[in-house]
C-alpha cells in the first residue's frame, strides 16, 4: 500500500478535470481554464488547485477536501482492480452537491445519456432558475423546490424530460411541504435515508444511492447501473456473483451488502473510481 501511494500525487492534490467528469455533475462548463457549476442557488468558479470563488460568497466543502482521503485510498484498494483505477485516477473526488438539485437530476438521469441530462437540466434551470451575472458570464441558478411545485407539468415537459416530468413535480412538492427533509436525511444512517428517498415516486434504488452518495454524505452508498453491474461481472465475477439477469429489488440489495462487507464503509469512493475508469475505457462522453 505504500508503494502504491507512493506512486500517486499528493493525497490533498484534486484532479479537478476527472472529478467533474465522473457522471457526478451536469451544470458545469470549463472557460478560461476555470470550471464553472450551478449548485442549487449558487454558481461556484474552481480553479485547477482547488480552490472555489462561489457568487454567494459561501464557504462550502464542495470538494469534501476534510475528507482523510489517504485512509479512504488505503481502506478501498482491496485488489488489483481498484488499485488500478485509484493509480489511474488520482485526485479524483467525490462532490458534496446541494441535495435537492442533485435529487433533481438524478430522477432526470433515469434511462438517459450525459448529454442529454445535461441539456434537460440546462432548459429546466433556464425556464424556472433566477438569472444572474458571475465573473461578467450570465447563469441560471438551479429552480427552487417552491418555483417548480408550484408549477404545471406541461411547463415541466416543456423542458424535454418527457415521463420524468411528474416526478420532478412530485418530487419538488414532497420537499417543499417537508416530507421530504434533506436536512434530516443528512443525519440519519444510510439504510433509513434510503427507504424515505425511495417513497418518492420514480426514485429506484440506483437513483437513491446517487442522491445519498453525491449530496448526503453516505459514503457507503454503492449505485449499481448497468456500467458497475458490467464491472462486477467482468472483474468480480467470484466476490458478486449474479443470481439473476436483470437486478431485481432483493438482488440489489443483496450486492450492496455484498460490496460493502468488501470494499468497507467508503465503498462509495470505490464505486466512483471503478466508474470512473470502465466509462473512459468504453471512450464514452463526458461534459
Amino acid at each position: 500500500m505504500k508503494q502504491l501511494l507512493s506512486k500517486m500525487t499528493s493525497p490533498d492534490q484534486i484532479n479537478l478535470d476527472n472529478t467533474i467528469n465522473s457522471g457526478q455533475v451536469f451544470l458545469w462548463k470549463k472557460q478560461e481554464g476555470f470550471w464553472y457549476g450551478i449548485n442549487g442557488q449558487d454558481v461556484l468558479r474552481i480553479d485547477k488547485s482547488g480552490q472555489i470563488k462561489s457568487y454567494q460568497n459561501k464557504k462550502i466543502d464542495f470538494l469534501r477536501k476534510k475528507d482523510n482521503i489517504e485512509k479512504i485510498i488505503q481502506s478501498i484498494s482491496k485488489d488489483k482492480v481498484t488499485r488500478t483505477a485509484v493509480r489511474k485516477y488520482s485526485g479524483l473526488r467525490l462532490l458534496r452537491q446541494d441535495p435537492f438539485q442533485c435529487f433533481i437530476s438524478f430522477i432526470v438521469s433515469s434511462n438517459s445519456n450525459i448529454q442529454k441530462i445535461k441539456s434537460n437540466l440546462e432548459y429546466l434551470s433556464e425556464k424556472f432558475g433566477k438569472k444572474i451575472e458571475f465573473d461578467r458570464k450570465i447563469f441560471h441558478m438551479f429552480p427552487e423546490s417552491k418555483t417548480i411545485a408550484n408549477s404545471t407539468i406541461e411547463d415541466i415537459n416543456s423542458c424535454g424530460l418527457g415521463y420524468r416530468s411528474k416526478f420532478v413535480l412530485e418530487t419538488s412538492k414532497m420537499i417543499e411541504s417537508k416530507e421530504i427533509d434533506l436536512e434530516y436525511l443528512k443525519k440519519c444512517r444510510y439504510h433509513e435515508a434510503k427507504e424515505i428517498i425511495q417513497s418518492v415516486p420514480g426514485v429506484g434504488n440506483k437513483v437513491a444511492d446517487c442522491i445519498l452518495l453525491f449530496s448526503l454524505d453516505k459514503l457507503d452508498a454503492f449505485p449499481l447501473d448497468r456500467w458497475m453491474i458490467r464491472i462486477l461481472e467482468r472483474y468480480y465475477f467470484d466476490k458478486f456473483k449474479l443470481e439473476t439477469k436483470s437486478i431485481t429489488e432483493k438482488q440489489y440489495q443483496l450486492l450492496h451488502e455484498k460490496v460493502i462487507d468488501y470494499f468497507g464503509p467508503y465503498a462509495g469512493y470505490a464505486q466512483q473510481f471503478l466508474f470512473k475508469m470502465e466509462r473512459d475505457n468504453f471512450q464514452k462522453k463526458w461534459l
